[in-house]
């Protein structure tokens, strides 16, 4: 569970950083930049992972985990870009956790009571993260409609990178970067958007896809040790600390009922850790 705890952290970081790059920068040149990172940081990880193994399934398996998860990156870039991230976020956490727990539920997963405790008390803090009183409408509806997309892609690299198996190593990680680095790229040019990234932009950038690799890293760590429900439902508290730093950083409000989620959040991670 502390893998997973510290995919939340890292993600939430990123996912600041991201969208802080994203304000200055096009987003697909953000998003393809971060992840360009994201493969130096798993081959300077690679000589940890001893005894893994390669095959063309485990490479395919991670290749459409990474442009399943690139697709969700570029959109949650963009809904933090419009400066939206107390709904984008959220929204794309819970879907992004919801389907994993549905799929982990078919494939026959059965976690302790005490799990599902956690895990019902985890689902709502996401939602409640994610209330903003007073916004319009249509600003609202937007925002939400940018992170269920992210969410769905989010959800698709979940599980996909379930499917690697144990001795796959890091390799996995290594292949989704093979994937989404060219087709993100190749998106900013079909875009006719710059390609450079500019000034002011590029260190949180780099930053960006230094911290989204670690946190995939512990997210494998977290279902490979466990259950694909738990690790991916406390990887889903990453809303907290993004929201926490666009408090710190922007002045965001921090409603009454944001930090309820966020006790229940912490709540559902203790809950979960007992189980």
């Amino acid at each position: 569970m502390i893998f997973a705890a510290l995919s939340a952290l890292s993600y939430g970081i990123a996912d600041f950083s991201g969208g802080l790059a994203s304000r200055k920068s096009p987003v697909s040149a953000v998003a393809a930049w971060s992840q360009a990172v994201g493969i130096l940081i798993s081959l300077l990880a690679l000589p940890l992972f001893s005894g893994s193994h390669l095959s063309v399934q485990i490479w395919l398996w991670g290749a459409a985990a990474g442009l399943s998860g690139s697709a969700g990156l570029g959109f949650l870039y963009q809904g933090l870009a419009e400066g939206r991230a107390v709904i984008v976020s959220p929204a794309a956490a819970l879907t992004g956790a919801v389907i994993p727990v549905l799929f982990g539920v078919l494939t026959g997963e059965r976690p302790e009571p005490v799990t599902w405790a956690g895990v019902a008390v985890a689902l709502p803090a996401i939602l409640l993260l994610s209330y903003e009183r007073g916004e319009q409408k249509g600003a609202v509806l937007k925002s939400l409609r940018t992170g269920l997309i992210a969410g769905l892609g989010f959800s698709g690299f979940f599980i996909l990178l379930s499917e690697t198996g144990q001795s796959s190593g890091i390799w996995p990680l290594i292949a989704a970067r093979s994937a989404s680095v060219p087709a993100l790229f190749l998106l900013t040019i079909i875009r006719r958007k710059p390609l450079i990234l500019n000034k002011g932009s590029r260190r949180a950038a780099l930053s960006a896809g230094a911290l989204d690799m670690l946190a995939n890293i512990f997210y494998l760590l977290a279902a490979r040790r466990g259950m694909l429900i738990t690790a991916v439902v406390v990887t889903a508290m990453y809303p907290a600390p993004t929201v926490i730093l666009q408090r710190v950083i922007f002045k965001e409000k921090l409603s009454a009922l944001r930090i309820t989620g966020l006790l229940l959040a912490l709540a559902g991670i203790a809950l979960i850790g007992l189980g």
